[in-house]
């Protein structure tokens, strides 16, 4: 690729927990890398992804949400997401098709304040709301911040999603690509699979337990033959109650997290997978420096 022609650049995604972020990029790379699910705090680490066409390339960060902290964890995860806004070559803003702009919005445009980079204001879900209603959507935005562009969005249904990386390029500068034309992510594999086992988990379980687990992967192995990896991973929580829960009636519920995430990690793999899991106990590990530095939230200063 010739690079005198190509534009390249850091883009990062902002905004309220669970308003798409993680549905966005992976829909803009075309294969799954951030774990979705309907419950917040979904994303935990700052996730990078690489886009490439002709036009040149996009490095995605994907954040944290921008939230309130109750725990060190919570600290780590909106640490991360503001750092962020100060790396990077354009800002996307995602929030929810809303006339109301509440507190959590106001922070954000709070923090938007000081930066210097150009701000895109993507409104996701409007698949959601009726089309008359999002004009009214994007002048209650406008009047909190000055935009380069507003963009209504489904990340789910992949509407409009293309005027998202076309206007991302419009801002980016000219210069060398920073990674392969074929890398897709800088996350190992193995801290993939372990997101996706607790994508599942988020998935089956109950509110209150999600926020509280961690998983990692214990050992990763490729036969000989090459026809099937072996995985053992340990999914980790904070309470005896909580570690029955996530085991269930005779372990149907761990095999159900189990057979969910061995599916997606053999579709990533492209081999056949045999997974097992364990459960352990680690009582507010969310609070514990050594316990979030085990789990890879490494801090970023």
């Amino acid at each position: 690729m010739d690079n005198s022609n190509t534009k390249s650049g850091f883009v990062t995604l902002i905004g309220r927990p669970n308003v798409g972020k993680s549905t966005l990029m992976n829909r803009i790379i075309g294969q799954k890398i951030a774990i979705t699910s309907h419950k917040p705090q979904t994303t935990r680490n700052r996730i990078q992804t690489v886009y490439t066409d002709d036009r040149g390339q996009i490095i995605f960060l994907d954040t944290p949400g921008i939230h309130k902290a109750k725990n060190k964890l919570g600290e780590y995860m909106v640490n991360v997401a503001e750092q962020t806004l100060k790396e990077v070559d354009v800002i996307l803003w995602l929030v929810e098709p809303t006339s109301f702009i509440g507190g959590g919005e106001r922070h954000i445009a709070e923090q938007l304040g000081r930066v210097s980079v150009p701000v895109i204001l993507v409104i996701n879900k409007v698949d959601t709301v009726k089309k008359e209603e999002i004009l009214a959507f994007i002048d209650s935005y406008r009047k909190i911040y000055d935009f380069a562009e507003i963009i209504p969005v489904s990340a789910l249904k992949g509407t409009n999603v293309d005027d998202v990386t076309d206007t991302i390029f419009k801002y980016l500068t000219y210069g060398p690509l920073f990674y392969d034309e074929d890398t897709v992510t800088d996350q190992p594999v193995r801290q993939i699979a372990a997101e996706l086992i607790r994508e599942k988990a988020l998935k089956c379980l109950d509110d209150e337990i999600p926020h509280g687990i961690a998983v990692y992967i214990d050992s990763m192995k490729e036969r000989k033959g090459g026809k099937i990896t072996d995985i053992d991973a340990t999914i980790v929580c904070e309470r005896e109650s909580h570690k029955g829960i996530i085991i269930g009636k005779q372990g149907a519920m761990l095999k159900k997290i189990g057979s969910a995430a061995r599916y997606e990690i053999e579709r990533m793999l492209e081999i056949k997978v045999n997974l097992k899991l364990w459960v352990k106990v680690r009582k507010e590990w969310r609070d514990s420096d050594v316990q979030l530095k085990n789990f890879g939230y490494k801090d970023l200063n």
